[in-house]
């Protein structure tokens, strides 16, 4: 599958699109510098091999490319950057992975105004998007390390079709997918990753995650 990766210059794009990659995937690296974003590319064929169907460009042309969108960036550009691809990604299936964020306040729960990032993301796009919200509780830590991921993965949309096809791809990259029900749910997905930061500065934890027991 042609997986883009917006933002993908940052800890979390950088592990997932490595796992992508040994996964047999073709990604394409994003950035609003692409100069930054081929660069990143050059690194992961590097780790890969030359074999390894990376690109990196600007963040429309990995849209463009692409068939699933990872939005992987920062709350503070998230509805800038949904803004700029929004045509582009009107028939994208888009996995949103943000979380709204207060920095130096990261370990304490924030709700935005419109609830959650994934829910602000619908109100941008459309009640038609393909979004699904997931991947908030993984550490980069792990992503980066060539083990499977030893946490559960949480991942909601209104979308059936596109909520499949993102747990497939979740569990491509070493970690169980879990249906957590409708995006409403982002709203809890979201506000859980301040309480993990919270546990894993406490604990001294080397990434903390979660796992649904009963299953």
């Amino acid at each position: 599958m042609k997986i883009a990766v917006v933002g993908g210059t940052g800890k979390e794009g950088h592990g997932m699109a490595l796992r992508w990659l040994r996964a047999g995937h073709e990604v394409f690296i994003g950035s609003r510098d692409a100069a930054k974003a081929k660069a990143k590319a050059d690194e992961l064929r590097a780790i890969v091999g030359d074999t390894a169907k990376v690109q990196g460009g600007d963040n429309v042309s990995a849209v463009r490319s692409s068939a699933v969108v990872l939005l992987s960036v920062p709350y503070s550009a998230h509805g800038e950057t949904l803004q700029s691809l929004k045509a582009e990604l009107a028939d994208r299936i888009i996995i949103d992975i943000t979380v709204p964020l207060v920095p130096p306040q990261v370990r304490r729960v924030h709700l935005p105004k419109g609830q959650s990032a994934a829910l602000e993301a619908r109100a941008i796009l459309g009640e038609g998007a393909q979004l699904v919200a997931a991947l908030h509780h993984v550490s980069s830590l792990h992503l980066a390390a060539e083990h499977d991921i030893e946490c559960d993965v949480l991942a909601c949309s209104d979308h059936e079709a596109a909520l499949e096809v993102a747990m497939d791809l979740i569990r491509d990259l070493g970690a169980r997918a879990i249906h957590a029900g409708p995006l409403a749910n982002a709203v809890a997905l979201e506000s859980l990753t301040p309480v993990l930061l919270h546990i894993n500065k406490h604990y001294k934890g080397p990434g903390v995650g979660i796992r649904i027991t009963g299953l």
